[in-house]
């Protein structure tokens, strides 16, 4: 009686097929590097960047109430880093300030900076500045950011003293409510040179997942915690063992809410190209085992956005002609419900996808080839 009263549990749970509606955006043709975010108010933002002859423009959007405010800009005429994995991002501070910080190209060829600016109205922009202390021209990017304290936000992201070859560290700036350095310091002096950061901010304080490196070329995933005013030791969220001599541009995401994380990421070790996603019920002391959602020839590039009772996961798989955006949800417990098909189109065009869940909604936006601009949808079970 009790094995037939689990196996009706669980059902309901496999049936959970995922709806998608579309929904327009204001961006325009050219968009990409589109990213989500929270306002003030709790409404969405929407950033994206827009190309006008040899420079770039910053923009975002705000929807309220199932509708958008027009697009306003955040910088224009700027050199940004055209790169779907060095994605500009939003964050909203409890005082009502709106940071926002991107990446630019530097002075020389494989040289970048991160920039940062505020805004009290969403409107007038505060002179960017450097995020780093650092001015050399080597990379300094692969950043996320999160509103660490009232009237300040904290930057993770990646610096390449010595280029690629050399030991690149994971740092994290400190930024006041006036887009201004307060503090910078390192938290891990030997990652993986070009995949993202992802944090996330739990009960407890910061959770920062990042794509680790060993002298053996061992890039595995890991998590750093800052709880109670310091910073744990980083540890493996699991021992994939993916030994891979080169750097494959493809990170973890990293969603939570209270003391529930959940984080997904890309692995090809023992030659099986995944994505999986794992579970934490106590903001990421301890993780439960990865479970592999992705199908057939997965290449990455995972967002994940945490439910009530599970994790909605996004990621790129490879086809005959083209790539395609897939999403399926999985329980607490990794029951799987079936995959859905977003979109189709080339690796470029569809960027790196960005999923956000905001109140009771689970939003996606991704780049199309065939429309070229940024696109979004409502996810819906």
């Amino acid at each position: 009686m009790r094995q037939l009263l689990i196996f009706a549990l669980a059902l309901p749970v496999f049936g959970q097929a995922l709806k998608l509606e579309a929904i327009p955006n204001p961006s325009m043709q050219g968009s990409l590097q589109s990213h989500w975010g929270i306002a003030p108010d709790g409404n969405l933002l929407l950033s994206w960047v827009e190309q006008s002859n040899d420079s770039y423009t910053l923009k975002y959007a705000i929807r309220r109430a199932g509708a958008w405010s027009v697009a306003r800009t955040i910088v224009a005429g700027r050199h940004l880093w055209r790169h779907p994995a060095e994605l500009p991002e939003l964050v909203s501070l409890s005082d009502g300030t709106i940071l926002a910080h991107w990446i630019e190209k530097g002075k020389e060829e494989d040289a970048e900076d991160i920039l940062v600016s505020s805004s009290r109205d969403g409107i007038h922009w505060s002179e960017p500045v450097m995020a780093h202390h650092d001015h050399s021209p080597v990379q300094h990017g692969l950043a996320s950011m999160v509103a660490s304290g009232p009237h300040e936000a904290s930057i993770f992201w990646l610096q390449a003293l010595k280029g690629e070859d050399g030991p690149v560290s994971l740092r994290r700036t400190i930024i006041g409510a006036d887009g201004k350095e307060i503090r910078e310091e390192e938290l891990d002096s030997d990652v993986c040179s070009c995949c993202p950061t992802s944090v996330v901010k739990t009960a407890k304080g910061l959770l920062v997942a990042y794509r680790d490196h060993t002298p053996q070329d061992i890039r595995d995933i890991a998590v750093i915690r800052f709880e109670n005013g310091k910073w744990s030791s980083s540890k493996i969220l699991n021992p994939d063992q993916w030994q891979i001599n080169a750097c494959p541009v493809n990170a973890a995401s990293a969603s939570a809410k209270d003391n529930r994380v959940a984080i997904a990421w890309y692995t090809e070790a023992s030659d099986n190209p995944r994505v999986q996603i794992i579970f934490s019920s106590d903001a990421g002391t301890t993780f439960g085992k990865p479970v592999v959602v992705s199908t057939k020839d997965a290449q990455g590039y995972a967002s994940t956005a945490l439910t009530d009772d599970g994790a909605i996961v996004s990621w790129i798989e490879e086809g005959e002609k083209s790539a395609s955006v897939k999403v399926r949800f999985v329980s607490s417990a990794g029951a799987m419900g079936p995959v859905l098909q977003v979109a189709e189109g080339s690796r470029q065009s569809l960027g790196y996808p960005q999923l956000l869940r905001a109140g009771s909604e689970t939003l996606i936006a991704w780049g199309d080839s065939a429309k070229a601009k940024v696109q979004t949808a409502i996810l819906t079970r």
